[in-house]
């Protein structure tokens, strides 16, 4: 192995810390660094295999429409959605069943070659990444297989019904305000260097 590319295991911590403790850190720190971005797709198909195992059992036992109380504020209503996020489109003419289908494969994919080329060692961009991935071919299954995605997770607080979602849908949620915060604490790190120069 080559002595420059070698992985350097993190420096201890400050403070007291056992032999075990600062082995530990060691070894986390180098398999952290050895392990390729790309082993996050494994969250990806966690998502896509969730997502659909709910919806199966969602249309199992639930007519379209159907209403189960959860929680006082969380109800499963089956619903049928042809258009994207927030029902955006639904009503339109049926084109948006291909056009969404595409984007989702080509945002997946462009996803996916993104995650493929990060360097070892990156951890919250290659979560935030896979995430995204995975909600995204949750919902182009059921686009292809139905011609609309299955929603059933029903948020409301009193009278007011926030629109429908799926785990898919909560995936790509978590994976963009994710991707978000990461940019936005580069870009303060970034600012704090040039302040410092």
């Amino acid at each position: 192995m080559n002595p420059s590319t070698t992985p350097t295991p993190p420096p201890p911590a400050s403070g007291k810390a056992t032999p075990v403790g600062i082995g530990l850190a060691t070894l986390t720190g180098l398999r952290m660094q050895r392990t390729h971005p790309a082993a996050w797709l494994w969250l990806s198909l966690f998502v896509v295999a969730l997502d659909q195992a709910t919806k199966f059992l969602v249309t199992r036992f639930l007519e379209l429409y159907d209403r189960v109380e959860v929680l006082p504020v969380l109800d499963f209503t089956l619903l049928h959605n042809t258009g994207a996020a927030f029902s955006i489109l639904a009503d339109a003419s049926g084109w948006q069943r291909g056009f969404f289908v595409t984007l989702g494969i080509a945002v997946s994919l462009a996803l996916v070659v993104w995650l493929w080329r990060l360097p070892r060692g990156e951890k919250f961009l290659p979560l935030a990444l896979a995430l995204i991935v995975g909600g995204a071919i949750g919902n182009v299954i059921d686009r292809i297989a139905h011609g609309y995605v299955i929603d059933f997770i029903h948020a409301h607080w009193g009278g007011s019904y926030f629109p429908a979602f799926n785990i898919a849908d909560s995936a790509v949620v978590c994976g963009v305000l994710l991707l978000v915060w990461l940019l936005y604490r580069q870009e303060r790190q970034s600012a704090a260097l040039v302040s410092n120069t």
